[in-house]
């Protein structure tokens, strides 16, 4: 008993008398609970020294390494009309396999010779090409004989100025003659008049010098009226030659005119020829696009249209495709709090969903279930969640990722920092300090760089 009350009553009872109270008081419950106690004690004080591995846990989904091995959505280039279905969810296709036909819903691509009609009209546009070169040509070889006609013209006229010009000096030297000659019979005749007067000479011999000197005079001005006529002529000849080189070089003008006007025609053919084949090569591309093929080998996961004569438009979603082949890695988020801490090349503890593990934080080696990764980028601006993105690839160190882990899976991550005794590490959380974290080693930086 206890006997803590003032008013003891052991002394009215027998201990001997009840075998259940004597067996209680013979045990020394003291002993081991401080045997207990001190044990405890013992145990606690040699693990605040044993090693820690401080961590930064994190959530996170798998995805993998390079984008063109994610699921991809393909879309129609195109907007048609659903003829036929080749695949359905969960099949497995091939790069180049047809999954879908559409048909045309655009009236400008009704025409089924729409094609030929093209072509056609690009002969045609080819053969006018030709016709304008012909032309082209044609005017030229005008142009090189209007050139041709314009300098022997020219030289004609040029020759006959220059004989004008020579009978101008010969009959400005026949008039000077006759001039001179009028100015001498004019001077015999009045030396004739003097001696007639004087007796000397007679009369006959006065009106033969009188008739001489009308006879040079008029010689004087058939000479001058003829050396008129030659000057007259030159002119006529200087207004001819001017008059041929306007008409040849109108002439000249007009069919460079007309040959400018078939080069711009011919030009504009060309352009129209280019646009025509344009159109054909999208006619003919597009021919192409009413069969949507597979972009590369994978499984048709989910399609987002359904039967047959729906309408789809130009870049809609039609279905989801999971390529065959593909490397894994784990997308994880961290606070930004925690970004610091985290360095490329770091060893990350990972747990996948649906396989189990028994995971110590503190001892990651003493983990059971989980894989080892290997931090390869970090994002450099932070997410839409308010944290930062971090991808892991697979430690071709260690055991090999599960074979049947799927893209989208949750994953749960360790990234794991620097061994510290784990009464540092109480100590760290009462305070409220980060985590200790340690460099990347140089050789091993730059042997994740080259990889």
């Amino acid at each position: 008993m206890l006997n803590i009350s003032e008013n003891s009553v052991s002394k009215y009872i027998l201990p001997k008398a009840y075998s259940t109270l004597s067996e209680v008081e013979k045990k020394h419950s003291n002993r081991v609970l401080r045997k207990i106690i001190i044990g405890f004690t013992v145990i606690s004080f040699i693990v605040l020294f044993l090693p820690w591995t401080q961590n930064v846990r994190s959530e996170g989904y798998i995805t993998t390494l390079k984008p063109d091995q994610r699921p991809q959505s393909l879309n129609s280039i195109i907007g048609g009309r659903i003829d036929s279905w080749y695949v359905k969810e969960g099949d497995y296709v091939n790069k180049g396999d047809t999954i879908l036909k559409i048909s045309e819903i655009k009236d400008a691509y009704f025409d089924d010779e729409l094609l030929q009609r093209t072509k056609n009209q690009i002969e045609l546009k080819e053969e006018s090409v030709k016709a304008y070169g012909d032309k082209i040509a044609i005017q030229t070889n005008q142009l090189d004989l209007l050139q041709k006609q314009m300098n022997l013209k020219l030289t004609q006229a040029k020759n006959k100025l220059g004989q004008a010009i020579l009978k101008v000096q010969n009959d400005s030297i026949n008039f000077e003659s006759a001039k001179l000659n009028y100015t001498t019979a004019s001077a015999q005749y009045n030396r004739a008049d003097s001696l007639y007067t004087i007796g000397l000479k007679s009369k006959i011999d006065l009106e033969k010098r009188r008739v001489k000197m009308q006879e040079t005079k008029s010689y004087e001005l058939a000479a001058k009226n003829k050396y008129l006529n030659s000057q007259n002529e030159v002119l006529n000849l200087k207004v001819e030659l001017s008059n041929i080189e306007v008409k040849f070089q109108s002439d000249y003008n007009k069919i460079e005119s007309e040959r400018f006007s078939t080069v711009s025609r011919k030009l504009d053919t060309e352009t129209n020829i280019n646009k025509l084949k344009n159109q054909y090569s999208n006619y003919q591309f597009r021919n192409g696009l009413y069969f949507i093929t597979a972009p590369q080998d994978g499984y048709i996961t989910k399609t987002f249209i359904s039967g047959i004569g729906e309408v789809i438009k130009e870049g809609q979603q039609i279905l989801t495709l999971m390529p065959k082949n593909y490397d894994l890695a784990v997308e994880l988020y961290v606070k930004p709090i925690d970004l610091p801490l985290i360095k490329k090349g770091e060893h990350v503890n990972i747990q996948f969903d649906g396989w189990p593990a028994i995971v110590f934080s503190g001892w990651p080696s003493a983990s059971y279930g989980t894989f080892q990764g290997k931090i390869y980028a970090i994002d450099q601006f932070i997410s839409a969640n308010g944290k930062y993105r971090v991808l892991v690839m697979e430690d071709s160190t260690d055991h090999c990722w599960p074979d049947d882990l799927r893209f989208g899976s949750g994953a749960t991550n360790l990234m794991l920092l620097k061994d510290v005794p784990v009464w540092y590490e109480l100590w760290r959380n009462i305070n409220g300090f980060p985590p200790e974290y340690y460099e990347v080693k140089e050789e091993e930086a730059k042997n994740l760089k080259k990889k």
